[in-house]
């Protein structure tokens, strides 16, 4: 027997099938989808493989080496190859790649099952770029395979598990302590000591409940998505429901139905920060024992525990983010993905999936519903829906029959006129004192973290930027530090100009953190707290503040998206967006698609509870369509608009957009390849009648990221198989022997810069 097997590699030239003999006594243990160890090539350590398929015969026959070894667990099946195949063609990437997003945060064997309970556990984290760690095993500066060992774990681990202990690290990956702190003291890890919790209920208090009484909305919308349900049919539904209006019921109830039938059920939720009060009303309704959740606030050993319990099948409920499409779930019968317009369920690094995309696969695969939940739904989702592809269900009202808040949108142009320079306009200035006054709470939104977004010289023009990357540096007033928020680069803030010496140095641009000092300062007799990517770092800490603002009569959050999309505070009835620009002028056709969602959901988190909620825009651009439409909550006349604009100017859902991104330490050789790529792909349009429209490389809108040029390539194009394989062809051609330029194909990307 002949086994087809992949090389567990994302080397491009590896990106295809191998012949192996199968021993004989390995014929009643592998099967496809089975790990295994092959020899490979010339070198002397076992490489890992997948099998993907078998054969009786090989052209090859006479060369062939055998398999060495069949891992004792068989983690995958053939639909999962199948699907791997699939994403692999569509992503544009290798199928080991893919086929490492289904398995367990892990390798073990029976021996290394025992668990560490300390208080705290070291956790390790990479100290250098990857394709410079990549570059350094390649040239031979690691020899010692169990370091390669550690460094490779690390790496594939990097995107779903970047905090990862220095105990499972060993365990894992099969090492000592002494491995690791060699691999600390030569740069390439850094060991830093935390507190742990294994289980990630452990600390949670959650009171049962019962089923709320569904409306006459929620009804219809429950009876349509469970018939498919029972029957055991595909079926994709946009559930379009306004904040408020208990989407989350209508998945509870189905959820139920699912379970009934014995059935299992994948909830998505974009942000980490929706995943705990998501996980509470679950927890309330169904019980720790049914429920798992996954997503990268986990350590690799709780992410681990929580996929064994998937793969027993003791969990039947699994929620969490993108990645928890993958969940080794059993008997499979419903997959909901709320807050579906988020821009999270798109991966920006390899493999760049799409959670729906993948989701629709697995519906259609398996005869099973799936259901895109959204107050502002994608304008491709919608556009499907009103095609007819995908059925819409509708929510008009919310559930407790609060009103949707008043909303006024404050030109801060005439602020100014007024002599008013502070982040906070009068009339808001005015409502949250009297907020303050009545006793009810206020969230106010600031999509940019730091103090100030750059720091410039008044006497020579000088613009302090990160030294990696073309970029300016931002000012983090705690640590007094400026900061990149691309590379992580850090230096101590400027108090004299580099280039001309001069100490008139000014801070322009404004941060969450510089609107939380103007906060107490206008309003001492107010709580504040924040949260944003710096106030989140801790485990557990996006939960905690969440619950202090809920439990603790904290008056007013502060924060960035990550406080607008999908929370309920009953007892919030001001909102304000600080400021609304911040998303319109971005390199992107979706600025106003993005605006017009994220001030929307902004909105629904006023007057959810009794009280009637208000909420304040303030802009530079008030005469904007999507910001009016913001204002009035009223997607269906911004989509008509939104979506004739992208008619005319043939963006998406009219067509598809491939990015192609090339990046390099050397200038002149990404600029020669990305005119390689162009000149390749415009001769094929030509010759292979390519039906696409191809844009001239160009360098990136963010030029230099991390010390490496960025150029980029754009096709418009309806995609398809034959575009796929000719635009692979040219990658691999122009990339063969160039290790020191790397080139990503990005379908539809969610940022284009």
């Amino acid at each position: 027997m002949i086994a087809e097997v992949i090389i567990n590699s994302n080397v491009k030239n590896l990106n295809k099938t191998f012949d192996y003999l199968v021993p004989i006594d390995l014929e009643n243990k592998i099967s496809i989808g089975s790990r295994v160890l092959v020899q490979f090539g010339n070198k002397k350590a076992l490489e890992e493989a997948f099998v993907v398929g078998f054969k009786d015969k090989s052209e090859f026959e006479a060369k062939l080496k055998e398999i060495s070894k069949v891992e004792d667990k068989l983690y995958l099946n053939k639909e999962d190859v199948e699907l791997a195949k699939w994403m692999a063609h569509r992503y544009f990437c290798n199928v080991s790649d893919c086929i490492n997003l289904m398995l367990p945060p892990g390798k073990t064997t029976k021996n290394q099952e025992k668990r560490v309970n300390d208080k705290t556990q070291n956790f390790v984290y990479l100290s250098k770029e990857i394709d410079e760690i990549n570059e350094d095993i390649e040239k031979k500066k690691v020899k010692s395979e169990k370091q390669i060992r550690a460094l490779k774990f690390l790496i594939n681990n990097v995107n779903t598990n970047p905090e990862i202990s220095s105990v499972d690290l060993q365990m894992f990956a099969d090492v000592s302590l002494a491995i690791l702190k060699t691999l600390e003291k030569n740069g390439y890890i850094e060991i830093v000591e935390k507190e742990i919790e294994r289980n990630p209920f452990l600390h949670k208090v959650v009171q049962k409940t019962t089923n709320l009484e569904l409306t006459d909305e929620q009804e219809d919308a429950f009876e349509k998505v469970n018939a498919s349900l029972q029957i055991g049919e595909y079926d994709e539904f946009l559930l379009f429901g306004i904040t408020g209006s208990g989407k989350t019921e209508v998945y509870i109830r189905l959820i139920e139905e699912a379970l009934k039938l014995d059935k299992s059920s994948i909830m998505l939720v974009p942000e980490i920060s929706l995943t705990p009060q998501t996980v509470d009303r679950f927890l309330g309704r169904f019980g720790e024992e049914k429920i798992a959740v996954l997503h990268s606030k986990l350590s690799i050993g709780e992410r681990y525990d929580q996929w064994k319990k998937i793969e027993r099948g003791d969990a039947k409920i699994v929620i969490g983010a993108r990645s928890a499409i993958f969940a080794p779930v059993q008997d499979l019968g419903l997959i909901i993905i709320d807050e579906e317009h988020d821009d999270s369920y798109k991966s920006e690094t390899s493999p760049r999936y799409n959670a729906k995309e993948i989701a629709d696969y697995i519906g259609k695969n398996k005869n099973i519903p799936v259901v895109l939940g959204s107050a502002t739904p994608d304008m491709d989702t919608y556009y499907k829906a009103q095609k007819g592809e995908i059925e819409l269900l509708e929510l008009t009202r919310r559930a407790n029959n609060s009103s949707l808040p008043d909303v006024e949108i404050v030109d801060l142009r005439k602020e100014l006129a007024n002599g008013n320079k502070t982040m906070i306009s009068s009339k808001l200035h005015s409502l949250i004192e009297k907020n303050l006054e009545n006793k009810k709470q206020t969230i106010l939104f600031l999509n940019r973290r730091g103090f100030s977004t750059f720091i410039m010289c008044r006497d020579c023009g000088y613009t302090a930027k990160c030294k990696n990357c073309n970029i300016t540096l931002t000012y983090h007033l705690k640590e007094n530090k400026l900061k990149c928020h691309y590379c992580g680069y850090e230096t101590k803030a400027l108090t004299v100009c580099p280039e001309c010496g001069s100490k008139n140095i000014r801070y322009f641009g404004t941060g969450t953190q510089k609107l939380e000092e103007q906060i107490k300062e206008i309003f001492p007799q107010a709580s504040v707290i924040r949260m944003d990517i710096d106030t989140v770092t801790k485990k557990n800490s996006h939960e905690d503040i969440l619950k202090k603002f809920r439990n603790d009569g904290i008056d007013i959050l502060i924060g960035t998206q990550m406080v607008v999309k999908g929370h309920h505070f009953p007892n919030v009835t001001l909102v304000g967006a600080i400021a609304a620009d911040s998303s319109l002028n971005i390199d992107d056709y979706r600025a106003h698609e993005r605006t017009f969602q994220i001030l929307t959901q902004v909105a629904g988190r006023a007057g959810r509870g009794k009280d009637k909620g208000k909420v304040i825009i303030q802009t530079y651009n008030p005469d904007s369509f999507c910001i009016q439409y913001a204002g009035r909550q009223d997607y269906k006349l911004f989509y008509d608009t939104e979506i004739n604009i992208r008619k005319q100017l043939r963006y998406p859902p009219f067509c598809d957009i491939i990015l192609i991104g090339l990046s390099s330490t050397n200038y002149r050789e990404i600029e020669k390849s990305a005119k390689l790529i162009f000149e390749d792909i415009k001769q094929k349009i030509k010759t292979k009648n390519l039906q696409i429209i191809l844009y001239k490389p160009v360098p990136a809108p963010i030029d230099k990221i991390k010390n490496k040029y960025r150029w980029r390539i754009i096709i418009k194009c309806l995609i398809d198989d034959k575009l796929i394989d000719e635009i692979n062809d040219t990658i691999k051609k122009v990339a063969n022997n160039k290790s020191n330029l790397r080139i990503i194909v990005d379908t539809n990307p969610s940022n284009m810069l």
